[in-house]
């Protein structure tokens, strides 16, 4: 009953062993693990992952459509439109060329979100058509969530999550050059765009909170690896304030609301907790421990270092993960987690060296 070891951690109740919280997207340890291609039955594949391995959140495919596999040593795409990507996974990443269509500030400063609410055939990752009502869009969100727990029983925690919360918004659409210096140097027009990205992450986050999803994931890529792309300052004045609302929704409904960001969240953690956020998700750069001794009573995830699995080192692999268990064991609403990701480059023989350190050494 891994579904019921995960809400239980999310709740702060005690556990047997630590919860898994894994962000995988490497099908050759999958199809190793389990005998089956995931390209051929990625549903099947999946399926019997999480029955074999101690992942507690995560999700099995709603259909067992063969998917293409990419050419050997195949490592980065380029599509019609001449746009690269990578692999990712059993498919390929974002392009990462967010912005092309806004070349100059003035192109930047003309934009109004509130008369482009259709995003549904946009390049934003969240491509919704944000003029339905709240309700239309929590009958899509439900019925997301319906699919998902149906094909996964049991055997994991689904979750319901927004990639766009309000930091991606002039990211993805501007670009990280433009934003930046919008928003460094153009106070009042970058409140002014903020305000009408917010229309759209308001209606999502109300319709969230009108579905019985028992965790709602937030993510916001408001960090890179040295800490805050902007200030904390700069992130309590502009951001912030428009976190606390979105995230009350979800909070009024009862729902766990988690904080998903790249980089070290070290200088924003206590904030975002400020603001609502029940716990956090990152990666290895964030200093886990200054945190837990601030918040003991949160949800906390992403301490685990996929570096350390490329190495293919097993003592070191079960040394990391033994540290893991010892910082974690005491904190009710820790998560093994690797947060910098398993992806398709590492090594399914490091994976399972993950996996059977976090048996011997998980035990609460």
């Amino acid at each position: 009953m891994r579904k019921t070891r995960a809400l239980d951690a999310f709740n702060l109740r005690p556990t047997d062993r630590i919860p898994h919280w894994e962000h995988f997207s490497n099908p050759a340890f999958e199809e190793a693990a389990t005998g089956i291609d995931p390209w051929r039955h990625p549903q099947r594949a999946r399926r019997r992952m999480l029955e074999l391995l101690p992942m507690d959140i995560g999700s099995v495919p709603a259909a067992d459509e063969p998917i293409e596999r990419p050419p050997e040593g195949k490592l980065t795409f380029v599509d019609a439109e001449g746009r690269q990507s990578a692999r990712w996974g059993t498919g390929s990443s974002w392009h990462w060329d967010w912005g092309r269509r806004f070349t100059t500030l003035d192109d930047v400063v003309a934009y109004d979100p509130l008369a482009d609410m259709d995003q549904s055939q946009a390049d934003v990752v969240a491509n919704l058509d944000y003029r339905l009502s709240v309700d239309e869009l929590a009958a899509q969100y439900r019925s997301r969530l319906d699919s998902s727990r149906a094909a996964t029983g049991d055997l994991a925690l689904p979750t319901l999550g927004y990639y766009n919360t309000l930091f991606m918004w002039p990211l993805l659409t501007f670009g990280w050059e433009l934003f930046l210096e919008v928003g460094a140097a153009h106070r009042a027009e970058m409140k002014r765009l903020f305000a009408g990205f917010a229309e759209r992450s308001r209606l999502v986050f109300q319709a969230l909170a009108r579905t019985d999803a028992e965790v709602i994931t937030s993510h916001d890529d408001i960090c890179f690896q040295a800490g805050p792309t902007f200030s904390p300052k700069w992130l309590r004045e502009f951001v912030y304030p428009y976190y606390e609302e979105f995230w009350s929704y979800p909070r009024a409904a009862g729902q766990k609301v988690i904080f998903i960001c790249d980089g070290n969240v070290t200088r924003v953690a206590d904030d975002v907790f400020a603001c609502g956020a029940a716990g956090i998700c990152s990666e290895p750069y964030t200093d886990w421990r200054a945190i837990a001794r601030n918040h003991p009573d949160r949800i906390l995830a992403g301490d685990g270092d996929n570096r350390v699995l490329l190495t293919e080192d097993r003592e070191a692999i079960f040394a990391m993960v033994r540290e893991m268990a010892d910082f974690g064991r005491n904190l009710p609403g820790y998560f093994f987690c690797c947060g910098n990701h398993l992806p398709w480059t590492l090594s399914a023989s490091s994976i399972q060296d993950y996996f059977d350190a976090s048996q011997e050494y998980g035990g609460r």
